[in-house]
């Protein structure tokens, strides 16, 4: 994986025309249309991920209720899934936007989580609240510095030429995976089973409550944009040279899995909201209406 400008020195490496700075930020050899595609669409859920934290955010500030709304399991279960995510992206050698995209995923998760401990302690000071704050602030401190200590090792080879995408090709081989990529698969699926238990804890809650008051469903929406366009461009990248279509989903499986599949969980949170939105505006209505003299 290139944490570094590769340089153009060795754009040569990368024939066919592709796009320069694309091999220059990203290190991905973009030849055609399809790897084109694979990158713009992974900026944009890159775009989509980082927005869809901050109209929750805002709702927390007006609401003030967040600690009611959002599951903590759900919270634990997201930022549990998007540490594992970011630890297997490094060793299992995923494409340069999923590590990014998770370095992001780990960080919005935290300051979601310190919304929840600060309104949740607000109304009801606890003695943990420090303790609690200071793993937070651990957790925040090492997946800032993670990042920059994997970019002072050596800058991994270029893939040493292209193939073009060959739909139920069965020509190329399958790449054998190493003992590192062996850990972060393994690390990858313990993600995808985090992601997909961490919407349960929420749809119960939103059950309970009959209501989804104070939650953002920009949340949700853009996180369902993000994981979509997320899988495409996994689903759209050209295997390595030699490498089969079947083993080049097989090493990315996990992460398709948890992207892909949390989709349909969402998709029950939505009808949530759709299903409850005529009892949560009554209750804004009735808080909104001024007490009657006596």
């Amino acid at each position: 994986m290139v944490w570094r400008t590769v340089g153009a020195s060795n754009f040569s490496i990368c024939p066919n025309g592709s796009i320069q700075w694309i091999w220059d930020v990203f290190g991905e050899c973009a030849q055609d249309g399809w790897d084109e595609a694979s990158v713009g669409l992974g900026l944009v859920s890159i775009l989509c991920f980082a927005a869809s934290t901050f109209p929750q955010y805002i709702k927390a500030c007006k609401t003030g209720n967040m600690d009611q709304a959002l599951s903590l399991w759900f919270l634990l279960g997201w930022i549990g899934g998007d540490s594992c995510n970011l630890i297997g992206s490094f060793l299992a050698d995923q494409l340069p936007l999923q590590t990014y995209t998770a370095v992001y995923y780990v960080l919005a998760d935290l300051v979601m989580l310190t919304l929840y401990f600060y309104y949740k302690f607000k109304k009801r000071p606890s003695p943990l609240s420090a303790p609690i704050n200071s793993v937070l602030l651990f957790i925040l401190g090492t997946v800032c510095i993670t990042p920059l200590l994997s970019g002072t090792g050596p800058v991994a080879v270029p893939r040493e030429g292209f193939r073009g995408r060959m739909l139920l090709s069965v020509e190329p081989g399958n790449k054998p995976f190493t003992k590192k990529e062996v850990v972060g698969f393994v690390i990858g699926s313990v993600s995808s089973v985090l992601y997909l238990f961490s919407r349960l804890p929420q749809i119960r809650t939103n059950f309970l409550r009959q209501s989804t008051q104070g939650i953002s469903y920009s949340l949700f929406a853009l996180v369902m944009l993000g994981n979509t366009l997320y899988g495409l461009s996994v689903l759209l990248k050209n295997p390595e040279v030699g490498q089969s279509e079947g083993s080049y989903l097989l090493h990315h499986l996990p992460w398709l899995v948890g992207s892909l599949g949390v989709l349909l969980l969402d998709t029950i949170i939505s009808i949530q909201f759709l299903l409850y939105r005529s009892h949560d505006a009554a209750t804004a209505a009735s808080e909104r209406e001024p007490l009657l003299p006596s």
